[in-house]
């Protein structure tokens, strides 16, 4: 990549920084994207893993940001049904907290503020007949049913970054910006990856995307003197074996004011979370706290009439925030929209930080920096991406079943979990990582926990996978069957393939070069 030439660098792997290059790849820039570990592999893979308008920012009369989350849910859904579907929320009645009135209220808004169309409108139980009451203890008879919609984020965010490579932007992950100098009407960059290999490339602009590393790129690698408010703040999240069978989600309040949601997750499992803290320290560092688990099961034992402990707790992650600093004196009231910051211009080559953000809203977000990296570039296509399927979601939004039904009708040695999690997790294209198999030995050794060679060749060859934590944890989430996996097989596995792609790779850009 030594000596070449870009429109635009794009810094920073998450779905903000996935989300810009596809849009501007799409509409004819010339991009590269940086990202100095694995796609997702910082805020984009912590979140709470909804597609939703956030509620509770009614509340901070974050009206416009509702508005704008609530709208794209059912754009994003259309455009990913995949890894993207519908929920039910069960929100009850606490009488100790905010009245009935106040949250039937905010729940009219949130059906009438953003063009619903397909997700059902709010309900009124009655917990005392719904069977869904019988998982919390006695005293909560009334709740408010709600819609939002259920998002795979790291596979959101590699779907973005495919669908840029699809388009021709050059994604480079495990590779660091070192240093980005004005020089003229270019920026001239240098890189490192994780093999020591330093790299220089121009750029016509620079969109600094890093998320919680966005003043650390900006003050250490392009050595501005800017500031732009940045508050890091933490979310922290438990996962517990099944609590119940109902396939609806809580959203529960709790008496400090903060909110927090009880989620089926991954059939066998209830994600509950999130925290809201001040975080002060290196993101990469981040893990949660002996104090917000305390809290987290604190909290879910105000709701569930089962008991929870420590023991419970099968796995935790957590994610920084970088929110812009709107002067909240609480981490929980600090605004989650975006803000863009443009510097440059007038002869000098333009830099785009990007602060704060929610993934509901990451492609508007995207929308917005074309924008400023039309009006210092000029315009190539329209925007496009309202209308736009990411790969393997070429199928209607309600289609999921009959993609299943598919599958296993043209690989009937597939067991049913195995296949539903080909489809929630590739669309489409699962038929491409199970070919012309006509048999389970012919898609190679066997992992456990339905992953196979198959799968873990697609991902390396396809998705930038690199290690066994890539395939686990962010491209599945296999690695919560951790006691069934071959970790050994797998990681033997994963090397020599790594080689065979990075040779491949390497051999296809000499042609390039030499072209």
């Amino acid at each position: 990549m030594s000596d070449a030439k870009f429109d635009i660098l794009v810094v920073g792997g998450g779905i903000n920084g996935c989300g810009i290059a596809r849009d501007a790849a799409g509409r004819g820039f010339s991009v590269c994207l940086l990202e100095m570990n694995d796609l997702a592999s910082g805020t984009s893979s912590g979140s709470t893993k909804l597609i939703h308008g956030g509620l509770r920012y009614l509340e901070h009369y974050e009206f416009r940001l509702v508005r704008e989350a609530l709208q794209e849910r059912e754009v994003l859904w259309a455009m990913a049904p995949h890894v993207i579907w519908p929920l039910r929320f069960v929100l009850p009645h606490h009488r100790g907290l905010r009245p009935a009135w106040l949250l039937r209220l905010g729940l009219f808004l949130y059906d009438h503020l953003g063009g619903r169309r397909r997700l059902p409108a709010t309900k009124v139980r009655d917990l005392r007949h719904d069977p869904i009451g019988r998982v919390l203890k006695p005293g909560f008879a009334k709740a408010f049913e709600y819609s939002d919609c259920w998002v795979d984020d790291a596979r959101l965010v590699t779907l973005n970054a495919q669908d840029a490579s699809r388009l021709g932007a050059r994604i480079r992950t495990r590779t660091r910006l070192v240093t980005a100098r004005r020089e003229g009407d270019h920026w001239q960059v240098t890189t490192e990856n994780s093999e020591g290999e330093v790299a220089s490339l121009c750029a016509r602009m620079v969109i600094n995307a890093s998320g919680p590393w966005v003043s650390r790129v900006l003050t250490e690698s392009i050595g501005a003197n800017e500031n732009h408010k940045v508050r890091l703040v933490k979310g922290s999240h438990i996962v517990v074996r099944k609590l119940y069978d109902d396939p609806r989600c809580f959203f529960f309040q709790n008496s400090d004011g903060r909110i927090f949601f009880a989620i089926p997750y991954e059939d066998e499992f209830t994600l509950i979370g999130t925290t809201d803290e001040d975080f002060d320290g290196d993101p990469k560092d981040v893990v949660i706290a002996e104090s917000e688990i305390d809290y987290l099961l604190a909290a879910a034992g105000e709701y569930f009439s089962a008991p929870l402990g420590r023991k419970d707790v099968v796995w935790t992650y957590s994610g920084v925030r970088p929110l812009y600093d709107d002067g909240a004196s609480k981490a929980q009231e600090a605004t989650r929209d975006y803000v863009l910051k443009r510097s440059g211009g007038a002869g000098q080559p333009a830099l785009l930080n990007v602060i704060g953000g929610k993934i509901t809203t990451y492609r508007r977000l995207a929308e917005s920096a074309l924008e400023h990296v039309e009006e210092m570039l000029g315009a190539r296509k329209r925007s496009w991406t309202a209308n736009s399927r990411l790969p393997g979601g070429e199928f209607a939004v309600d289609a999921y079943e009959g993609q299943v039904d598919w599958l296993i009708r043209d690989y009937p040695f597939l067991g049913s979990v195995q296949a539903r999690r080909l489809v929630r997790s590739y669309g489409t294209l699962a038929r491409t990582i199970l070919g012309s198999a006509r048999q389970a030995s012919d898609l190679g050794p066997a992992f456990g926990a339905g992953l196979t060679g198959a799968e873990v060749t697609y991902l390396i060859d396809n998705e930038w996978a690199r290690t066994s934590e890539d395939i686990l944890w962010r491209r599945t989430k296999l690695g919560l069957h951790g006691e069934a996996i071959d970790l050994a097989a797998l990681k033997a596995f994963i090397a020599d393939n790594v080689r065979r792609n990075d040779a491949a790779v390497h051999e296809e850009e000499v042609r390039h070069a030499r072209a």
